[in-house]
This record gives C-alpha cells, sequence and structure tokens, in this order.
C-alpha cells in the first residue's frame, strides 16, 4: 500500500518536518512493515509560463518546430532561477496557443530519470528551459504534446511553482498489508495506525461525508445459492444514483498526482474518483452506466456454462462458485473482482449506478484466482473490508461527482444490509501480562482497546470486548493481547535469551547424520537437492540391484506425468542434476545428497487412513493408523562423480574421477559415525559388471549388514542421460549405519613398541576379490597385524593364465614388547594359511 504524504496529512497531524524515514519509523513501531518510498524524481525549478508568442519554423529533416517566447514569472520580476522574466524556448508540440498556460522546466531542473534541463542551442536558437508534457512530469503517458494548465481546470498566475501546484513535491511512503489486517489498505487505515503510534489527532474521513438520510426506488435483490458456504455472498450492498455528468471532463491534477504516487494510472474523471475513493476509505466501489442497464441487480451465484465479457475485453466461462451482479441481460460483472464491460463507462455516459458492497472475502478470493484475476477491489475484499463504510464511501463518490464532474445527485438507489456484527471476545485479568510477560496495567490495557475502536464492557474475572467493524481479525484474547503490545510499544518487551533446559538438544542420531555430511562437504563434495518424484523406469531401474520389480509410491496428482512416482534410490535425483550441471559447462563434479527414500511393501495400500480434524489433537489411536498409512522412508546417501578428480596442474597429470573416489567417500562417511565397512566384488543391474561393489557392516554381535552399493554407471544409462562416459555412484543407507554404529567409539592407543614389516605376494585365481583375500590374510594373522593394504595386482608374464599375482604390505606390532622377525614371519604364514585354505593361493616365487 503506497500512502502519499500531503493525503495522510488530511486525516492525522503529522509531525512537521517529519521525511519519509520518519513515517516509516512510526508505521514500523505498531507493526506494519516498511516497503520503500516513491516521488516524482522531479526537482526546480519548474514554473507555470504563459505563452506570448510563437513562429514556426520548417527544418531541413521535415520538422517543423515552433520558437516560442515564454513568459515564466511576473512582468519585471526575476524568475525562479534567477534569470528573464521571458525566456526563447524551443518546442516540437503542436497542440498549443498564444496565451495558454504552461509547464516550464528551467535550467538546473531535473525532470524523471536524472534528466537536467540546461539552455542549449538547437535548431539554430538558444532554448532557455522546455515546456514539459505529462510524461515527462512523471504524470502520465500523454507524450504527443505538452501539458495545457486549462485542460485540467487550472489558470495559475504565471510564475507559481509548478511543483506544489501539482502536488509533484509530494511522496509516499510503501507498506506491506499482511492478510490480517485489510482496514490499512486504506489512507484511513494508515492514518489511525499513524495515530496509534505517534498519538497525533485523527480524523476519520468517513465522519466528513453527509449520507443521505435514504434512498429507494432502485431494485436491489441478494439471491446468494452458494454452493460451498453458509455465508451470505452479499453482505452489504447500497447503490445511489448520479445524473448530468460529463465524463469527458479533466481529472483535476491534485488527484490524479494522488493516484499516481499511490501506484494507480489515471483513467478518465469517473474511473479515476472510484479509485480515489476507494484509497481514501478502503471500500471498493464501482460505477455502471446506468443506461445500459436493463432492470434492477441482482447479486447471485454463476449459472452452469454461463459467460461474461469482462472490463479486459475477455471472454470468461463462470463457475457455478462464483459471485456474480447480473440485470435481466445476464451477468455484468464478477462481484469484487472486475465489472463487465456491457456497462463500461465510457466518455458518452452521463447517468451512473454508484456501488459499494461488501462481499464475503472468501467467495472473492476464490473467484480471482479461479480467474488469474488480481484486482485492487479484490485484494481488498479477500482481506476484509469495513462494512459500515460503504454508505460514506457511496455518498462521497457522489460528492465528488457532482463537485468534479457536474452531475446532480438523483434521490434514487438503494441500501441492503446485513451483516453479521464482530463477536464479543472474553479477555480474562491477567491473560495479556501472563501471555506477553510484561506487568501492563488495568487502564493501559483498556486505553489500547479503546484507542483501535474497541468497546469494553466489564465482566466478572475480565472485561468483554466488542471489535470495531474494520478489525474482523480480532477473535481471539491472544489478538486483543497483540493490540495491547501494539499500542503500548513492541520495544517495551525485554530482548531476554533464554537458557536452554539440560537434556535437550540434538539427538544422537541427529548428531551423526550431521556428522556424516559435514564429514562429505569437507571431503570436497557437494551438497545438492533432487526432486523425490522420479519416472517407473528410474525406480524399475535403481531400485533393485538384480532388476526385479520393485512396488514404488504412484502420486494421484503428479506435478510432471513423466515422474509420477516417489524415489525408491536417490541416484535418479543425482544424475539429472548432473546432466543439468554438464549443460552448463560444469565438466568436473562431485555430488552427494542426503533425503528420503520411499520403499513400499508390494501389494500394500498407503495413505487411505481419513485425517482427522485440525480442531483438536488427534488421539494416539489416530495418530497410529495415520503412520501405518505411510511406507518406510529411511534417509539414505548418495555420491556421485565424473569428470576429474583434480585438474592437469605443472608437475601432475589431471586424474579422472571414478569408482575409487566412491569408495573412498563411502569409507570417509562411515568413519565419521564409528564404522568399518567391508567392500566386496558384486553386481547391480544399473552398474558395470565387475566395477561394482557391495557394501557392508558389521553389527555389534560382528553379523554382516548390506547398507548399499557403489560402482561404475552402465554406458547405456550415462549415454541416455548425455553423461560422460566414466561416472561413478555410490548410495548408502544412513540410517541403517547409524543404527549399527557404537553407541562409544573407541579410540586404539598409540604404542610405543616399534613395528615390523613385511610384504606377503600370492598367486590366487583371477576370481578372487581382492578385498576377501586381504580380509582373510587379516583374521589369519590374527592381533599382532597392525594394518594391510594391497600394493600390487599383476596379470602377465611369470604368471599362470586364469591367475593373478597380489601383492601386500603389512605391519606388525605388539603392544607390550618388541616382535621379533620371527614373530612377524610366524603371523604372515599364518594369513598366508587361511587365504590357502579359502582360496587357493600359493605363494608367488
Amino acid at each position: 500500500m503506497r500512502i502519499p504524504i500531503n493525503w495522510l496529512a488530511e486525516y492525522v497531524d503529522v509531525i512537521p518536518g517529519s521525511t519519509v524515514a520518519d513515517i516509516h519509523a512510526a508505521l514500523v513501531r505498531v507493526g506494519l512493515e516498511e516497503e520503500g518510498s516513491h516521488d516524482f524524481g522531479l526537482t526546480g525549478p519548474i514554473v507555470v509560463g504563459e505563452v506570448l508568442e510563437f513562429v514556426e519554423e520548417a527544418q531541413s529533416n521535415g520538422k517543423t518546430i515552433r520558437w516560442c517566447s515564454v513568459r515564466v514569472a511576473p512582468e519585471g520580476t526575476k524568475a525562479l532561477d534567477g534569470g528573464e522574466d521571458v525566456r526563447g524556448i524551443v518546442c516540437g508540440a503542436g497542440n498549443f496557443f498564444v496565451g495558454d498556460k504552461v509547464v516550464v522546466t528551467l535550467p538546473g531542473a531535473v525532470l524523471p530519470g536524472d534528466f537536467v534541463i540546461a539552455a542549449r542551442k538547437t535548431y539554430g536558437h538558444v532554448s532557455d528551459g522546455m515546456m514539459a508534457s505529462t510524461r515527462e512530469l512523471g504524470l502520465g503517458e500523454e507524450h504527443d504534446g505538452i501539458l495545457r494548465l486549462a485542460a485540467i481546470g487550472l489558470d495559475p498566475v504565471v510564475g507559481t511553482d509548478a511543483l506544489g501546484l501539482l502536488g509533484l513535491d509530494d511522496s509516499a511512503v510503501e507498506v506491506n498489508v499482511t492478510p490480517d489486517r485489510g482496514y490499512a489498505f486504506s489512507i484511513r487505515g494508515i492514518a489511525r495506525e499513524y495515530a496509534h503510534s505517534t498519538g497525533a489527532a485523527f480524523r476519520d474521513p468517513a465522519d466528513a461525508v453527509s449520507i443521505p438520510a435514504g434512498s429507494a426506488g432502485f431494485r436491489v435483490s441478494v439471491l446468494d445459492e452458494s454452493p460451498i458456504r453458509d455465508r451470505i455472498g452479499a453482505s452489504v450492498f447500497v447503490t445511489r444514483l448520479v445524473r448530468g455528468m460529463d465524463a469527458r471532463k479533466p481529472t483535476p491534477a491534485w488527484m490524479a498526482t494522488r493516484l499516481k504516487l499511490a501506484g494507480i494510472r489515471s483513467i478518465s474523471l469517473i474511473v479515476d474518483i472510484t479509485n480515489y475513493v476507494m484509497l481514501e476509505l478502503g471500500q471498493p466501489i464501482h460505477g455502471y452506466d446506468f443506461e445500459k442497464l436493463t432492470g434492477g441487480i441482482t447479486v447471485r451465484r454463476a449459472t452452469a456454462g454461463e459467460t461474461l465479457v469482462t472490463l479486459d475485453d475477455v471472454t470468461r466461462t463462470l463457475n457455478r462458485e462464483d459471485l456474480v451482479i447480473a440485470d435481466e441481460s445476464g451477468a455484468i460483472g464478477l462481484a469484487g473482482v472486475m465489472g463487465g464491460a456491457a456497462t463500461e463507462i465510457t466518455d458518452a455516459t452521463t447517468v451512473v449506478l454508484v456501488e459499494a458492497a461488501n462481499f464475503d472475502p472468501i467467495s472473492i478470493a476464490r473467484t480471482a484466482r479461479r480467474h488469474k484475476l488480481p484486482s485492487e477491489a479484490s485484494r481488498r475484499f479477500e482481506r476484509g473490508v469495513d462494512p459500515s463504510i460503504a454508505a460514506a464511501a457511496a455518498a462521497r463518490v457522489v460528492q465528488l461527482l457532482t463537485e468534479l464532474a457536474g452531475g446532480t445527485a438523483d434521490s434514487i438507489g438503494s441500501e441492503h444490509a446485513e451483516h453479521p456484527l464482530l463477536a464479543d471476545v472474553f479477555l480474562p485479568d491477567g491473560y495479556v501480562n501472563g501471555l506477553v510477560g510484561i506487568d501492563f496495567t488495568e487502564a493501559e490495557i483498556r486505553s489500547s482497546l479503546a484507542e483501535v475502536g474497541a468497546s469494553i464492557v466489564a465482566s466478572d474475572g475480565g472485561v468483554t470486548v466488542t471489535p470495531p467493524s474494520w478489525r474482523p481479525d480480532l477473535t481471539h484474547k491472544s489478538t486483543l493481547a497483540e493490540e495491547v503490545v501494539r499500542i503500548q510499544g513492541y520495544d517495551r518487551i525485554p530482548s531476554l535469551l533464554p537458557t536452554a533446559p539440560p537434556g535437550r538438544g540434538l539427538t544422537r542420531e541427529q548428531q551423526l547424520r550431521r556428522q556424516a555430511s559435514a564429514t562429505l562437504a569437507a571431503n570436497g563434495l557437494v551438497e545438492v537437492m533432487a526432486y523425490p518424484f522420479v519416472s517407473a523406469t528410474a525406480n524399475q531401474r535403481f531400485g533393485s540391484p538384480t532388476g526385479a520389480p520393485v512396488a514404488a509410491m504412484k502420486l494421484a496428482n503428479p506435478l510432471d506425468s513423466e515422474a509420477s512416482f516417489l524415489r525408491v534410490s536417490m541416484i535418479p535425483g543425482l544424475i539429472d542434476i548432473a546432466r543439468r550441471n554438464l549443460s552448463r559447462g560444469l565438466t568436473d563434479l562431485a555430488l552427494f545428497e542426503t533425503g528420503q527414500v520411499f520403499l513400499a511393501a508390494p501389494g500394500a495400500s498407503y495413505g487411505q487412513a481419513q485425517l482427522p480434524l485440525g480442531a483438536q489433537r488427534p488421539t494416539e489411536a489416530e495418530l497410529a493408523t495415520l503412520h501405518a498409512g505411510l511406507p518406510p522412508q529411511p534417509r539414505h546417501v548418495a555420491m556421485l562423480f565424473t569428470g576429474n578428480a583434480w585438474d592437469k596442474q605443472p608437475g601432475v597429470p589431471a586424474r579422472a574421477a571414478g569408482v575409487a573416489d566412491a569408495l573412498d567417500s563411502v569409507h570417509q562417511l562411515a568413519n565419521a559415525v564409528g564404522l568399518v565397512i567391508e567392500v566386496r566384488q558384486g553386481s547391480h543391474a544399473a552398474m558395470h559388471p565387475g566395477r561394482t561393489a557391495v557394501l557392508e557392516a558389521r553389527d555389534a554381535a560382528g553379523a554382516l549388514h548390506l547398507v548399499g552399493y557403489a560402482g561404475e554407471l552402465l554406458p547405456a544409462i550415462t549415454e541416455e542421460a548425455n553423461l560422460p562416459r566414466v561416472v561413478a555412484v555410490a548410495e548408502v543407507n544412513l540410517d541403517l549405519l547409524v543404527e549399527l554404529a557404537a553407541s562409544e567409539v573407541t579410540v586404539a592407543p598409540i604404542f610405543g613398541f616399534p613395528a615390523a614389516t613385511q610384504d606377503l605376494s600370492l598367486v590366487v585365481p583371477v576370481t578372487a576379490a581382492a578385498g576377501e583375500v586381504t580380509a582373510a590374510i587379516a583374521r589369519g594373522a590374527g592381533d599382532l597385524l597392525e594394518h594391510i593394504h594391497l600394493v600390487d595386482d599383476y596379470r602377465g608374464e611369470g604368471v599362470s593364465a586364469g591367475q593373478k599375482s597380489l601383492t601386500f604390505a603389512l605391519r606388525f606390532r605388539a603392544t607390550d614388547r618388541t616382535l621379533t622377525a620371527a614373530e612377524a614371519s610366524e603371523a604372515k604364514l599364518a594369513g598366508l594359511a587361511l587365504a590357502t585354505e579359502q582360496f587357493g593361493a600359493t605363494l608367488r616365487d
């Protein structure tokens, strides 16, 4: 909502000397959020000038200009810029005459867009200033000619400051109006709020309007056959008639200026008047060309298949829930949203029927959204309009139409009012202080509620409060407490940091999950978030390592028909993100995501439980039923690597990312939660044969559990996704990792006894997995083995076909003594023996 300051000052005593920032600060104190400020971007000297004479001169480029003599100050006096009273000005417009009074921007003036005016030579003359058009002054879009002041009903003295004359020296503050405070969508409401903040005197503009004793003779019927609501669609409907108007009269400059500052374009005098009153009082107004109406007006719901051509010349098919204004010819307007073209006011209109109504907020909001037709009127109705202001608003429009358009008020009209009073709210003694934590006195509480317009009656144990008609949001004692705090000042609430009670904070599971994510990020991976919606093919491809059919949750109302299932694996989302990044030139990727997957049981039915009402907390039985209607949703973590692990540098060649990076990240992840991942060769339907690892971890009892897979995507999948040929991925059940993690991580002590190192080269069948051979050696070597890792995998000359040579580096250490070479060798040979037993390993010569 934009509020011109001079307009605001008509209804509240703005503190003298207040700047835009001061007014914003005052409004922020009562809970209105600052949005910005606006002005015309003009600085003087800009004055009223009179055209004394001009000579038309044809130019070589085919254009005709006028070399004008313009008086810019009373004869014999200095102009505002200190120069002579008569200036020579070049003008390209041809819509003015000798004797016309115009707006002259003198040298030194600045127009919107930082356009500085200076005396300059043009078309063979020195133009000492410029005569301005409406658009150049920021008043509108008219630029075909200069602004003739007589055309807008002004005849000022030559030399008058045009900024003040046209209201161009005004500024506007803009605040954000929340949905519960619709009354602030008006100058009336903002002036009242400014008065609350500063204590300034407030003058209700509605009180200054003389409302006729009554009018009748025009038939209005409210027939609300709403299929969705019990509330009345139109609780108030007031009409007034004005005859004999001249719709072609110009909008006064002061009104056009205020509308412009308020963010509304000037259209025509009659439309501008209705918009002006809407901004002033907060009551949307609609005007009908009375002579285009057929019979009286009926407020009703639209019929099936009914159409309406709205003011934007769009034919709209109406819904049975739409509230419409109709005459005997059919619908002539969407109530509270937009009028119809059939009764539109034009320059030929002489008789206007003025409508001021109050419509059901929910009905208007639904209609505006259904037809994608937001308007200034619908924004106000859907937030709630004061039902008691309609008669005053209609009378104010009639007043302006008679004053500015030359009309005559007619006694014909109507008044329909069935709006219910707002419900009383009981405010118990001590409630406000107990809720807010401040000791407000009883007098402060009552005076604050009275200041916002509420009526207060003492009751046993508290007070009964009747909210004012413009505050339908005051429905509960907590809202009354908020009003007390607003009026007394939010700054009275102390800023105290509460002491956290012991035993709270993150659970162990939450800590471990965060630690896992932090570890991957520290390891160089970038965290991303993918949509949980995937195709049936993606679920089938990644949901089962064997490629067997998987059960998946299908969405009842998917955003995309091609992605209508909830994911059972997180890898498809990473593939989509990688493809998008590659298309933007990011070729080296190391990504990870943590999130939930949705593992439906075959044949199970989910989401069928009846949702409980929101009026009270569900019972334990209801909660159990709701939980039973959900599939298992474990948290997984998935990783994807492609491109280079690092780029080529001087002395360092580039290294392509691959499965080794995925496995390294998996080990880092497991280490973060205090686990050891055991890797063995496996298979997965979406991964390359021979380049797929099964990931397992042991529980406290030593039993192995499958926790995930890592590997290289099949080339067919990467080609389909327009990815590089080598893409490594891994996916781990993070919830299972956290569950298997020990409650306490035991750190091995550092022993000071020296280590004994030995190598072991074995020949084993090529089908033997190196990881399994490593595990066998480690088990056979026993507790003396401190570390083992594979250093070479050789196949070729000197090794029989179908076999391979594996070389391991072993480190032995005792905790209580220095090992002898014989003890280390004995342990090594024990490891060899177990490898021989399990894999037929032989010692390589």
